[in-house]
């Protein structure tokens, strides 16, 4: 009984000093709700420590400031003096200590391992887990559904785009050997690393539930090892279709014509275009400018001490006074290099959703969409109707040119 009383005593003795103002101080915070949408939180009877309406805020879901926690890492000129008591410990606490460290401020001195061994806790890596576990997976998973069902539904309602009439039986070469084989270099490359970088992104909630934990790792180690190594095929499959389709992909005006006609693919009109026309111009732009960030992000984080892109990139920024201009303040450019391998991870997979997202609707017109599409990617040689119909401009210039070319006084024989 009197170790109860006594209990009981020191509850009442730690509420008593906070008083009815400090109590009712500490219910209004609770009472306001988001502490993020208050400017001027009080912390007055929590020593500027979190309360209740910090704690509960965050159990929401709800963004919260931290900077009452970040920058709440002690004064050294509050210590008391050596002849008082508890004045040696200093300005800071255990606690202000552990802060430092979790937000970048310490003082670290590490003996070997250089700035990346002096980051003890990194506190960006659950924004990282929690944006790769939840809006990543969740709107990204649905852009690749939703792309699979759009089309569907595009095939019911339109069906596939025939060649009218007969075929001629003449063909001719619509790709050469050498840039088929960089267009399947680089696409065969791109479904290995796309098929890949899902499994590690869905294999925990997809693979794991159903085969295992075991065998999820297995088949991600392989995943790993595979999308290492198939990135360099890509990135050189990249550079040779832009080396040898580049010319062939500036805007002109004939796209003009194109795109207001929707390329034939809505009506039944077929627009004259040249090798490419204005749809294939748009791929191969998206695929270059998509692909050559999927590639140098992807670069950073097999080299993340070496190539680092983030901070130097928020500078520029930076300079340009955009940031601020929009309401986001001015970008860190002082990044440890696990967060430069976070910030890489995001954009190299965000971006990687939408190429998908484009090249699935890149095949389908290319194979089940069209006609005939195939075979100039496939043999190389396509039908004088289908190239007539899709690429009039440049089957005439094919065609001038074999004339041009032909023996004086040996008549003009058909493409084959």
């Amino acid at each position: 009984m009197l170790r109860l009383a006594f209990l009981f005593f020191m509850q009442l003795m730690l509420w008593f000093p906070l008083g009815p103002e400090q109590a009712l101080a500490q219910e209004a915070n609770t009472a306001v709700g988001t502490p993020a949408a208050d400017a001027a939180v009080d912390r007055s009877a929590t020593g500027g420590a979190q309360t209740l309406a910090d704690i509960l805020a965050r159990q929401e879901g709800q963004t919260l400031d931290e900077g009452f926690r970040r920058d709440n890492i002690g004064d050294p000129a509050a210590a008391a003096a050596m002849t008082q008591q508890l004045g040696t410990l200093g300005g800071a606490s255990d606690p202000d200590l552990w802060r430092q460290m979790r937000y970048g401020t310490a003082e670290v001195r590490v003996s070997a391992g250089g700035d990346v061994a002096k980051v003890l806790i990194q506190d960006g890596g659950m924004t990282w887990l929690n944006f790769r576990a939840g809006p990543l997976r969740h709107y990204g998973g649905w852009l690749l559904l939703g792309t699979i069902g759009g089309l569907l539904l595009f095939f019911l309602l339109r069906g596939r785009i025939m060649i009218d009439g007969e075929k001629s039986g003449r063909t001719v070469t619509r790709f050469k050997a050498i840039e088929r084989f960089a267009h399947w270099l680089m696409a065969g490359s791109f479904v290995i690393l796309g098929v890949t970088g899902l499994l590690s992104l869905f294999g925990r909630v997809v693979i794991a539930p159903y085969l295992g934990k075991a065998p999820n790792a297995a088949i991600l180690d392989l995943g790993k090892w595979l999308h290492n190594m198939v990135a360099w095929g890509f990135i050189v499959g990249l550079v040779m279709v832009f080396v040898m389709w580049v010319a062939h992909n500036i805007p002109n005006r004939t796209d003009l014509v194109w795109l207001r006609q929707f390329g034939g693919i809505i009506g039944s009109a077929h627009p004259p275009a040249k090798k490419f026309n204005a749809g294939q111009k748009m791929i191969f732009w998206s695929v270059i400018l998509f692909g050559t960030s999927i590639a140098v992000s992807g670069i950073s984080l097999l080299f993340p001490y070496e190539l680092q892109l983030f901070a130097k990139t928020f500078a520029v920024i930076n300079s340009t006074g955009l940031p601020e201009m929009l309401g986001f303040g001015v970008l860190p450019v002082d990044l440890a290099p696990q967060e430069e391998m976070q910030l890489a991870q995001a954009w190299h997979a965000a971006l990687s959703f939408v190429l998908m997202a484009i090249i699935i609707a890149h095949i389908y017109i290319g194979s089940l969409g069209m006609e005939g599409a195939y075979d100039a990617m496939g043999s190389g040689e396509v039908d004088e109707a289908w190239a007539r119909q899709h690429h009039s401009i440049w089957l005439e210039e094919v065609l001038e040119e074999e004339q041009a070319s032909a023996p004086p006084g040996k008549a003009q024989q058909p493409a084959k």
